[in-house]
């Protein structure tokens, strides 16, 4: 799901699972408080891991992690976001999850793990739908590269958007820190090749059996399209089942998350929780998942799009915005709370 249009059959997607309101049922108030894997948040709604996150804004994920701490919805940092577990955690309070790009070398893997830990991370994301590197055309197009170059196109993209521009040059080059930490070199393209050779491509059920022994806390199985990984999930420990597509930007023949959610929350019949991702973009979206049978969503541009437009604050305005597009909804329809949508998807 690589070319732009794509955007447009996501979103059809979605638009198509339609509802039957029904009214006459007095006042109704909205709940979207959520109890997750052993933590209560204010609505089901999280901060998705997002790779280079600082390209887009500059220190982004220290702000993102405050949103998340502020507004009582999980965040979760990648291994390769630009800001380190160490600190994002002066931020995140206990809304924190990791995201891990699971390394060939157990010994990387331990001190990821140690250090996301000590800096209060509590859950473990495992990402399991990259076992290589995609080719991924349309960021070749649009001539992203790593480290980026300094190139006409880019220097013409810094004139006309200012503030992106000094808040960049003020906060430094993005950089994979938390990578960093292994390579004894800030060079980004010997970083990168480090990335690429030394993380991901050997995730086995045992590699996931032995991540769930290491880590102290619920550990989760993200990038799951298929019903039969879902219960090889279940079989290996996890304690949450993540399904998604990786934005659209891995496989280009692999199915919608959208499209996949309903056969892996049949096969999973509520031993544990399913999270979704993957083209979330309204309150509407969030409902309309649940209804599918998801217990949770994330979602990454959105949060994005809120601070590179409003800054410091504008992942608050992004979990309001979802926020209040989803308890209006529910009230459109005619439910009270998340059980009461799910029984309407079993009539």
């Amino acid at each position: 799901m690589i070319n732009v249009s794509n955007n447009c059959y996501i979103s059809n997607l979605f638009q198509k699972i339609t509802f039957l309101p029904q009214f006459c049922k007095g006042e109704l108030v909205a709940n979207t408080e959520v109890t997750l894997l052993g933590k209560t948040y204010s609505t089901p709604i999280g901060i998705a891991p997002v790779g280079l996150t600082g390209l887009m804004w500059p220190g982004i994920e220290h702000y993102l992690a405050a949103t998340a701490n502020r507004m009582k919805i999980p965040f979760c940092l990648s291994t390769v976001a630009t800001e380190t577990p160490e600190t994002v955690g002066e931020h995140v309070g206990d809304m924190g999850w990791f995201q891990l790009y699971p390394p060939k070398d157990n010994k990387i893997r331990d001190s990821l793990l140690q250090r996301a830990k000590e800096a209060g991370f509590h859950t473990l994301v495992i990402t399991a739908d990259v076992p290589m590197a995609s080719k991924r055309e349309r960021t070749k197009r649009a001539g992203m590269s790593m480290p980026p170059k300094i190139t006409p196109k880019m220097i013409w993209e810094g004139i006309t958007h200012p503030v992106w521009s000094f808040y960049t040059l003020k906060n430094g080059i993005p950089r994979l820190r938390t990578i960093e930490h292994y390579t004894n070199n800030n060079d980004m393209k010997f970083v990168s090749g480090f990335v690429g050779n030394r993380l991901g491509g050997t995730l086995d059920w045992d590699y996931c059996r032995e991540l769930k022994e290491a880590w102290d806390g619920p550990v989760v199985l993200k990038g799951i399209l298929h019903p039969d990984d879902a219960e090889k999930a279940i079989e290996a420990g996890m304690d949450a089942v993540y399904v998604s597509n990786h934005g659209g930007r891995q496989f280009n023949g692999a199915s919608t998350a959208i499209e996949a959610l309903p056969a892996i929350v049949k096969k999973v019949n509520k031993r544990v929780p399913v999270i979704f991702d993957s083209g979330v973009r309204t309150g509407l979206d969030i409902m309309r998942a649940i209804y599918l049978g998801a217990d949770f969503v994330f979602a990454g541009r959105p949060f994005i799009y809120g601070v590179a437009a409003l800054g410091k604050y504008g992942g608050d305005h992004a979990v309001e915005i979802f926020t209040d597009d989803l308890k209006n909804n529910m009230v459109q329809l005619g439910v009270a709370n998340f059980e009461e949508l799910q029984k309407g998807s079993q009539k």
